[in-house]
């Protein structure tokens, strides 16, 4: 599928663009087609890696959850927290 694209352009920036294609080869407007899509294909890889990078973080992150041992089973103990309770408020800072 193709959509048709209308733009308006100062003389300066149609006179570059007509300098770059005809540098090429190319008329104006198949050197901003190609220029396009070589950027789009540039930004797709980068959403990409990106997307791959973001990915390798969170495995690391996740790499630690568990890792780490107390010796005991925390979190059901209540007599155990209101004893490190009744020491932290105990406790003159």
């Amino acid at each position: 599928m193709s959509q048709l694209l209308t733009l308006e352009l100062s003389d300066e920036v149609y006179a570059a663009l007509q300098q770059q294609a005809s540098a090429v080869g190319l008329s104006v407007a198949e050197w901003v087609i190609t220029s396009l899509n070589q950027q789009h294909g540039s930004l797709a890889s980068s959403h990409s890696q990106t997307e791959l990078q973001r990915e390798e973080a969170r495995q690391r992150l996740l790499d630690y959850a568990g890792a780490i041992s107390l010796g005991y089973a925390t979190g059901v103990d209540n007599e155990g927290i209101d004893a490190d309770l009744a020491r932290a408020y105990a406790n003159d800072f």
